[in-house]
């Protein structure tokens, strides 16, 4: 009989041997091997010697049965051999099966291990570095983290990063956690929002007979870490008791070489009642802003958000959101939400037209340039665009490139250091500008007038 035949035979065998012998005689039945059949006797071979003897003992009679039934052969046998070379290649191969086993324990206890790390440390798993778009707003604020992240309390310790709602600032400290966990284990990081510290030093330092015991777990709950994240500082103001109780946790933290990041929406100083002490040590590290998102940036947000939702879009479309919706990270991811809930619903592309339907903005509020708002003021004042830009001195040219500075800083919400390369200048300057002028305003009405003049030009009001 040929090795093809032979071995057709045997499957056909080996299939209805699995139908009639009880599953405890499976694992015996899976590894044979058939050698031979010759005059109604068919050969196997096994590795297994325990398997060899039970079915011989056990199951004899069931398996010449089955022979018979499928050579038609009423006279078929068969005969069992165990082999010592097929006894080493099954042991390789258990080795192997083994080695895959716990490869995959490892693996599957090192994803539970990360999953407990993140609920531990109370971060939410969309906030990552990879699903960050990066954008000229953000790329300071991104590498700084990133940086953080990679080498805890080594550069920038505290990061404090600010400002307004909505463009990121959690999410940027929450993968500087996810980072940790995922590339350095060892080390603890906890997240905490202020309103959640506030309210858990509250509990926990109410006069009781349990006081001190509650305070000292609260203290190692919040020190015994390795990287803190605390989003939205602000809240802290005029709570004296735990300004001076999260002054002990950054000393404590700092002094020990960890690593503290801090969000707010404005910068220590604008955060009133907050203690020197405090103001002092949040500042001594480095401070990143995040600014509104510029075009190519939403654009690129709305299309990343598509695709990661499987949806099939348009280009125009895309612009649209992204257009009028200009404030923030999350109002546009709100439209963009908005849009593809009735796409999916009504089984509709998202394109420009169904964009319109749902948001009903007026027109595109189109991206106002620094170029622009610098030109317009220019022409206000008479003065040279070049001035304005250059390092020209005189009173009437100050006040438009100040007034510029401000209006730039308003309009776009661009960060002082974007709009200082813009105009060739150092960022403390730019930021001295724009506060100059925004103290001013309310005192001058000729100056308040020239604002309201110049964005009426602009159509920014």
């Amino acid at each position: 009989m040929e090795n093809t035949e032979l071995k057709n035979l045997w499957e056909q065998i080996k299939s209805e041997l699995i139908k009639v012998l009880p599953e405890s005689a499976h694992p015996w039945i899976y590894p044979l091997e058939v050698s031979g059949y010759d005059k109604g006797v068919l050969t196997v071979v096994t590795g297994q010697m325990m398997g060899r003897d039970l079915l011989r003992k056990n199951h004899y009679q069931q398996i010449v049965d089955v022979i018979k039934k499928v050579t038609h052969n009423q006279t078929a046998d068969f005969v069992i051999i165990y082999d010592e070379k097929a006894a080493k290649s099954l042991k390789k191969e258990n080795e192997k099966f083994q080695k895959k086993i716990t490869e995959s324990k490892l693996k599957e206890q090192a994803m539970e291990n990360l999953s407990n790390m993140q609920s531990a440390s109370n971060l939410n798993l969309k906030y990552k570095f990879e699903n960050f778009v990066v954008g000229k707003s953000n790329e300071f604020a991104y590498k700084v983290a990133m940086a953080v992240a990679q080498n805890p309390a080594k550069k920038y310790n505290p990061l404090f990063i600010y400002g307004n709602a909505g463009l990121g600032k959690t999410h940027l400290m929450q993968a500087i956690g996810h980072y940790t966990i995922f590339n350095k284990p060892k080390l603890k990081v906890k997240y905490t929002k202020t309103e959640d510290y506030v309210n858990d030093f509250i509990s926990n330092s109410r006069n009781s007979k349990d006081t001190i015991e509650n305070m000292s777990k609260f203290n190692k709950k919040y020190t015994n870490i390795d990287i803190i994240l605390i989003d939205d500082i602000q809240f802290i103001e005029s709570k004296n008791k735990t300004m001076s109780q999260m002054q002990h946790t950054f000393d404590s933290l700092y002094n020990k070489g960890k690593q503290i990041v801090i969000t707010s929406d404005r910068i220590p100083k604008d955060i009133p009642t907050l203690t020197a002490a405090l103001c002092s040590r949040f500042e001594m590290g480095l401070m990143v802003e995040l600014t509104p998102p510029d075009l190519e940036t939403r654009i690129e947000i709305i299309r990343k958000l598509a695709i990661d939702n499987d949806l099939k879009y348009t280009e125009e479309a895309i612009k649209y959101i992204a257009m009028n919706y200009d404030k923030n990270v999350r109002e546009l991811e709100g439209a963009f939400n908005k849009v593809s809930a009735y796409a999916e619903i009504t089984n509709k592309p998202l394109d420009i037209n169904l964009a319109r339907d749902v948001l009903k903005c007026t027109e595109f509020s189109e991206e106002i340039s620094l170029d622009k708002i610098t030109n317009v003021t220019a022409e206000y004042f008479e003065v040279d665009l070049s001035d304005i830009k250059g390092t020209a001195r005189g009173q009437k040219v100050s006040l438009a490139r100040h007034l510029a500075i401000y209006l730039a800083r308003e309009i776009t919400g661009k960060s002082f250091v974007s709009i200082a390369e813009y105009y060739n200048k150092k960022h403390t300057t730019i930021m001295f500008a724009h506060d100059k002028i925004k103290k001013e305003l309310p005192l001058k009405r000729d100056l308040a007038e020239a604002v309201r003049e110049i964005k009426q030009v602009l159509k920014v009001i």
